[in-house]
């Protein structure tokens, strides 16, 4: 029993409360409130201010285009530098293998990668905002590369036919006229793309990586795994096939590899197939044995190395023809300007290559960001990747991004901040001047294999489909649409197909937005779906209704129709049906009219028969009534006979919390819905409009003689005491009660 009273006394406190809360509409609001005068400021005003320069903005400036400048004096040397040294050596110990693995990728000699694994990794220390992400070579971006220079450099511009004998002199000049050809397209890709990231970040476009969404990443990184493993099967069976590019060139290289399989050189395949058994291993003991280890076991160099050694003891190249690496200069090259020339053929694909970069290094950057507990600026990573491309092209580097695996290693193993990338680059560096020669021996078939294992994380993602599956249709739409296009029409225009789709679901969702009537909540001011909850119900005569999507072109129809579907009222049926009942009761009266005069006449005609006259005359009803009673008009008692039955809704809400914005299409539909229901004995009002909903609504003329502010309330709850006050609805249930004192409050 005391806990009934107490719920008793919570009650009437609760309506008590809300008595004493009045109705407000926006025209009230209007009125008691005041808007700020603000003085816009002239344009040469703004122009000097943003040009005006101080000691504090310029050093914002500077930190905020060198980070390195705020964190390095600050940097705590005996918490962090032990740390950064040992992530530092185990991140440049898989930078090495993955640097020359991935050249083969690029289409380009593996030194080449080496000199990608060192520039834009020292640069991204000065410029990037990420502590713990590593950047250089990867797949993807690196497979990328490679179709652009076999597209514009293929073999046949060189006179080149793979075949499985040795070559000749003739032959091994052609391939590195090919060769030199494939360097400078890819160089020519890297420059344009790191002026494009630049630029982008300078013009604070840091927001274009969110029309790469996660579905879209996942399924176009799957379809790149496809390629890249289709790509390194030739070099895992020593085949020699032709390297193919564009749409279809997954299947044109497995029906190349699959017709050449006969001439699989059987000593290749057998180190490539060791290699990744060993490298599988390894990762799987580094995988279970993670907690334990206090760094990964580097089972990438271990093979390098061993594969090395037992390929220059055994002389691998001459006595079975395993392909190897072949020459390694030593030292740098010297900078040399790109060949621009060649920017116009590759534009699109450097953009393409430009957006995917940038997308891959800022979505793991914002992972470790968010695990440590720091924040990055999209717009600085972009000009810190281009910085590193555009830089980095005039020392003979190709496109470089953040790579997956590589960065969780740096993280995992105590990276702290970037010093950890710049003794990877200095590692790099050391073999490029030193000791590079020694892996000239390596079998290509090694760095098949490293490629195909980095790629079971990628593989793995297959799993997304199950997945998206549970969760969203269309976001696994998203992701089969990004997965097949990039396989089938080549990794940019599938990139590109996959970015128009993922537009065009934006656009379906908000053409498909979920309608809902509404209902209140027993004994609360809160409105919820009528069709979800049991203990929902919804007022007399009152129907609540909500979109969730804003009003524009694309769906302002639909919300029409919803509208009309969902509260049973439409009012151009019920018009119709006015005139149609209008057109049958005429048609009736002039029946009747007949009738008369033919009654008349018939009176005329027999004038000796009085009492008949009378009896004929009372012979003429009409539903009941008299014909002179109707013959002196149409009563609406009358005309409702012949409509058909019609609801009991006096008042239509329309909810607009949910809305974003409403365009001049939407601010158009609402006045004719407006109007249509008000032809209809229908009031339509309009409930919980954001601040930008009603700027747009009044900068289109909204709100006019016909349609005026006191239509507008700030929430639900407000047109719904006002709907009923405008009808004067009597109370029938315990949560109207709070209703009916509210209204009486107000009236006096």
């Amino acid at each position: 029993m005391e806990h009934v009273q107490e719920h008793e006394e919570c009650l009437v406190q609760t309506q008590m409360y809300r008595v004493e809360r009045p109705v407000y509409n926006e025209e009230f609001l209007q009125g008691q409130l005041h808007k700020k005068e603000k003085t816009p400021q002239p344009l040469s005003q703004k122009i000097a201010h943003s040009c005006r320069c101080s000691s504090k903005k310029a050093k914002s400036h500077l930190y905020s285009f060198l980070p390195i400048l705020k964190w390095l004096p600050r940097y705590p040397v005996r918490a962090y530098l032990l740390g950064d040294i040992v992530s530092g050596i185990s991140t440049g110990v898989m930078q090495l293998p993955q640097g020359l693995a991935y050249a083969l990728l690029a289409a380009v000699p593996p030194v080449f990668g080496l000199y990608s694994s060192f520039y834009p990794v020292f640069l991204y220390t000065f410029f990037g905002t990420s502590r713990h992400i590593s950047i250089g070579t990867f797949a993807v971006i690196s497979l990328m590369i490679g179709g652009v220079a076999v597209r514009e450099a293929p073999d046949e511009m060189f006179n080149i036919v793979e075949s499985n004998s040795t070559n000749s002199t003739d032959l091994l000049e052609n391939y590195k006229a090919r060769d030199a050809m494939r360097v400078k397209v890819a160089v020519a890709v890297t420059l344009l793309s790191g002026i494009i990231q630049l630029s982008l970040g300078l013009l604070r476009f840091g927001f274009v990586a969110i029309y790469l969404t996660e579905p879209l990443v996942r399924g176009f990184t799957t379809a790149a795994a496809v390629h890249v493993f289709t790509s390194q099967l030739k070099y895992l069976l020593g085949i020699k096939t032709k390297r193919y590019s564009g749409a279809l060139s997954v299947l044109y290289s497995l029906i190349a590899v699959l017709s050449n399989i006969t001439k699989t050189n059987i000593a290749t395949l057998v180190v490539g197939l060791t290699c990744i058994v060993l490298l599988l291993s390894g990762k799987e003991i580094n995988d279970r044995f993670k907690k334990k280890l206090p760094v990964p076991i580097p089972m990438e160099i271990i093979v390098v190395i061993i594969a090395t050694g037992v390929s220059a003891g055994m002389n691998l190249s001459k006595t079975y023809e395993v392909d190897i690496v072949g020459d390694i200069p030593k030292g740098l090259l010297a900078p040399k300007v790109p060949d621009i020339n060649l920017i116009p053929a590759v534009f699109v694909d450097a953009l393409a290559i430009a957006i995917v970069g940038f997308s891959m290094a800022v979505s793991m950057a914002k992972i470790f960001a968010l695990k440590h507990g720091y924040t990055i600026d999209g717009n600085q990573e972009l000009i810190a990747l281009g910085i590193c491309n555009s830089a980095g092209s005039f020392f003979q580097t190709f496109s470089i991004t953040c790579s997956m695996s590589r960065s969780l290693v740096q993280e995992s193993t105590g990276g702290k901040t970037q010093i950890a990338g710049t003794l990877s680059s200095i590692m790099v560096l050391l073999v490029i001047v030193a000791i590079g020669y020694l892996f000239e021996p390596l079998p290509q078939t090694v760095l098949a294999a490293i490629v195909m294992v980095n790629l079971k994380g990628m593989f793995k993602q297959f799993g997304d489909i199950a997945h998206f599956w549970r969760t969203s249709k269309i976001e696994l739409a998203i992701w089969i649409v990004a997965f097949v296009a990039s396989v089938f029409l080549g990794l940019d225009y599938g990139l590109l197909t996959a970015v128009a789709f993922a537009m065009i679901t934006v656009i379906y969702r908000t053409q498909s937005p979920q309608y809902r009537i509404l209902g209140q909540i027993p004994n609360t001011d809160i409105y919820s779906d009528v069709e979800q909850y049991e203990e929902v119900k919804e007022y007399p005569g009152i129907k609540i209704f909500q979109a969730n999507a804003s009003l524009y072109f694309a769906n302002s129809e639909l919300y029409a129709s919803a509208l009309k579907k969902k509260t049973g009222v439409d009012p151009c049926a019920v018009l119709a049906a006015k005139k149609k009942a209008q057109k049958r009761h005429a048609k009736e009266l002039k029946q009747t009219n007949e009738q008369r005069k033919k009654a008349v006449l018939k009176l005329t005609n027999d004038l000796e028969t009085s009492v008949k006259h009378e009896v004929i005359n009372d012979e003429l009803p009409l539903n009941g009534k008299s014909a002179d009673a109707n013959a002196q008009g149409t009563s609406p008692d009358e005309l409702e006979h012949f409509m058909e039955p019609m609801t009991n809704v006096h008042c239509i809400i329309l909810d607009l919390t949910p809305v974003n914005f409403v365009d001049s299409v939407g601010a158009k539909m609402l006045k004719s819905v407006i109007k249509e229901y008000e032809e209809v004995g229908v009031f339509v009002c309009i409930a919980g409009c954001s601040g930008p909903v009603m700027d747009d609504l009044t900068r289109l003329n909204f709100f006019e003689k016909s349609t005026t502010r006191d239509l507008l309330f700030h929430s639900v709850h407000d047109a719904v005491l006002s709907c009923q006050l405008k009808v004067g609805s009597v109370p029938q249930t315990a949560s109207d009660l709070f209703v009916s004192n509210s209204e009486s409050h107000m009236e006096n």
